[in-house]
């Protein structure tokens, strides 16, 4: 049974390292992304329910999380507001109320909380963040490509281990189906089953294709093709016979090429099995795998048309998205992302010294560090070095009779226990070149 402490099912409490990881995270995401010349973007927690109703199919709309009418209209129990359920229909929002006042081709990013009355379970929640990364106006390869090393870089920023792309177009796929004579209408479905070669067994997948109507030594053709060991060279073969399936291989060659000088050859691959779901998408599309994890961590595409879908103009579009949330957790056991509550600590040996150690305190902070004075009742200085050590701080400024005397402060280091006296005029600029030195 849930503790009436628990937060509601479905969300999480972040404690300080846990905020401050993910700030990290998303901060080093944003500043990555910022230096492709991408603008960060920032809308409301919830939209009018008529921009959002729609845009999601049925399943996707008994998702939304609804806002009932307020004040004299509480009554009639009726909404007209939800919580954002993701953040490309704001984008699309944004699109046409701003399309004058907003550059073209327009980049834009945004990390942000988005809401699914979605039924909780493991890895599953009702509030999480999503991380888009978006061109709308450019139908040129080069925004593809500008999106894929983007996300390589911002992956390889945060410190990742091993991931890597794979690499499709929606148009192989369509050139796929005519190479191997599937009907038109039993596209979409075959389609669906393909992408299920990473998780069953290929006769699995043929006896689902037969379940969906197509002949079974078509299945069987598809499948062995596409799970040969040279499955590219026959597929290529194949696709050359087709004029859409010609079309998506320049594509896949073409995005390639532009990426080749930034995204090492072993870090990405045309993936002709590779079928990123979601109908919208028109060319290249990509997933993001990630060592010792099931599923994709992050993917994209291009999806001209769908802005124009969302309410928002007809432009072309190409855009991707990061599984924040996992992204977050593959990093949490990270050192390098490990921070202390503060790096000085000071302590207050005597009530008649703690102006003094206030004084401190401020100048380290003026020195660009986070400070703390001791707040506790013991003027003992074990127990205040042991605070400072729980508070993971890299030195404590110890200030007692003796400093008060010689007009000096004892810096100690609580790595290696060296105690150094400092000047107190001196203090600031001792521990600014301390930090300057990497030793904080």
């Amino acid at each position: 049974m849930p503790s009436q402490f628990d937060p509601p099912s479905g969300t999480r409490d972040f404690l300080a390292a846990e905020v401050e990881l993910r700030e990290h995270v998303f901060g080093r995401i944003g500043s990555v992304y910022s230096r492709y010349g991408f603008e960060p973007l920032q809308t409301p927690a919830f939209e009018r329910l008529d921009v959002l109703l729609g845009k999601y199919g049925d399943e996707g709309e008994k998702l939304i999380f609804k806002i009932l009418r307020r004040g004299e209209h509480e009554a009639s129990g009726e909404a007209d507001l939800a919580l954002r359920y993701d953040l490309t229909v704001p984008l699309a929002r944004v699109a046409a109320a701003y399309g004058s006042q907003l550059p073209t081709p327009y980049k834009r990013y945004a990390i942000g909380q988005v809401w699914r009355a979605d039924r909780p379970g493991k890895d599953r929640y009702r509030e999480f963040a999503q991380c888009d990364l978006d061109t709308l106006g450019s139908p040129s390869l080069l925004a593809d490509a500008e999106t894929l090393c983007a996300q390589y870089d911002a992956l390889t920023e945060v410190g990742l281990p091993e991931f890597s792309f794979q690499l499709n177009s929606r148009r192989v796929l369509a050139g796929l189906l005519v190479a191997y004579g599937v009907p038109e209408d039993l596209g979409a479905g075959v389609l669906t089953s393909l992408d299920k070669l990473d998780k069953l067994a290929p006769a699995d997948v043929i006896a689902e294709l037969a379940g969906r109507g197509l002949a079974p030594e078509q299945a069987s053709e598809i499948v062995t093709a596409l799970t040969a060991p040279d499955s590219t060279d026959r597929l290529r073969t194949a696709l050359a016979k087709t004029d859409e399936g010609t079309a998506g291989l320049d594509e896949v060659d073409t995005v390639l090429s532009f990426v080749a000088a930034q995204i090492p050859g072993d870090r990405i691959a045309f993936t002709p099995r590779m079928v990123r779901g979601l109908s919208y998408y028109t060319g290249p599309v990509w997933e993001i795998l990630a060592a010792g994890v099931s599923g994709s961590i992050g993917g994209g595409g291009r999806y001209d048309g769908l802005i124009r879908q969302l309410g928002g103009p007809d432009v072309p579009a190409t855009g991707a998205a990061l599984g924040i949330e996992r992204i977050v957790s593959l990093v949490s056991g990270s050192d390098s992302l490990t921070r202390s509550r503060i790096d000085v600590a000071v302590t207050v040996m005597r009530e008649d010294l703690a102006v003094q150690s206030f004084e401190l305190a401020a100048r380290a902070r003026a020195a660009g560090l986070r400070a703390s004075v001791y707040l506790g009742s013991s003027g003992k200085l074990g127990r205040q070095l042991k605070w400072a050590s729980d508070s993971g701080a890299r030195w404590c400024a110890i200030y007692g009779d003796q400093e008060l005397e010689q007009g000096t402060v004892t810096v100690r280091d609580m790595v290696s226990g060296e105690q150094t006296p400092v000047p107190l005029a001196e203090f600031g600029s001792y521990l600014a070149d301390a930090a300057a030195r990497g030793e904080a």
